[in-house]
């Protein structure tokens, strides 16, 4: 009965969004599991926290680093982690085997995404309940790729942006190894934002691209660590 229902459910969400499941959280705000175009998403308020046009755009920066360069990879870093869809598109898609470390601050979310998304099954994540600075600060450890996804709706904290935090994310990585920064451009002051923080990257030590505009406001930040 049960399977029958999330059937129905599922066949009549490329019609409308049919939305399965809401909580507010004291740091997410409102956090809804929501069936569209037959598949399961994770949405705040205003806009998608997890797979649907989230794990589209994150792909697309793995694709452009390289699906195989991934997979030859040890460790990778996941900073904000939500329903986990970019860690699902590493170990489903990519087939990536080696560890992957994932670090969120909510508490509710990784709930959400344990039940929903079967994130605890997944043999090779290691889930920090941690805030990102934080984690940054005190990990000992060194990543082949970090990912960086943190937003509290809309709205992506200050400190992302900071140059301590910048070189200490430069230290985290081995060499040759590749920082992917999703962030959102919603006016000129987030463009201004963006140019100002790649160059904060020593040019002959890093390698960096952006791919403006993927669903209308995000842009991905792609740096390659040259030694």
């Amino acid at each position: 009965m049960r399977k029958t229902a999330l059937m129905i459910q599922k066949l009549f969400s490329y019609l409308i969004p049919i939305k399965i499941y809401q909580k507010k959280s004291a740091i997410s705000k409102s956090i809804e599991v929501t069936w569209a175009n037959g598949e399961l998403v994770l949405d705040s308020e205003n806009t998608n926290y997890s797979y649907g046009s989230l794990q589209r755009i994150l792909k697309i920066g793995l694709k452009n680093i390289g699906f195989e360069k991934i997979t030859a990879m040890d460790s990778v870093l996941v900073l904000g982690v939500a329903g986990g869809s970019v860690i699902k598109t590493l170990v489903d898609e990519i087939k990536f085997k080696g560890k992957i470390t994932g670090v969120e601050i909510d508490a509710e979310i990784i709930e959400i995404a344990n039940n929903y998304f079967k994130l605890n099954e997944i043999q090779n994540l290691d889930i920090h309940i941690d805030d990102a600075f934080e984690f940054v600060l005190k990990t000992k450890d060194k990543y082949n790729l970090i990912i960086i996804d943190i937003f509290q709706d809309t709205t992506m904290p200050n400190f992302l942006f900071e140059k301590f935090f910048i070189h200490r994310i430069c230290h985290l990585l081995k060499s040759n190894g590749f920082v992917l920064f999703n962030t959102m451009c919603l006016n000129e002051k987030d463009n201004l934002r963006n140019e100002h923080y790649v160059t904060e990257f020593y040019k002959n030590q890093f390698k960096i691209k952006t791919i403006p505009r993927i669903e209308m406001h995000n842009e991905l930040i792609v740096i390659e660590k040259l030694n």
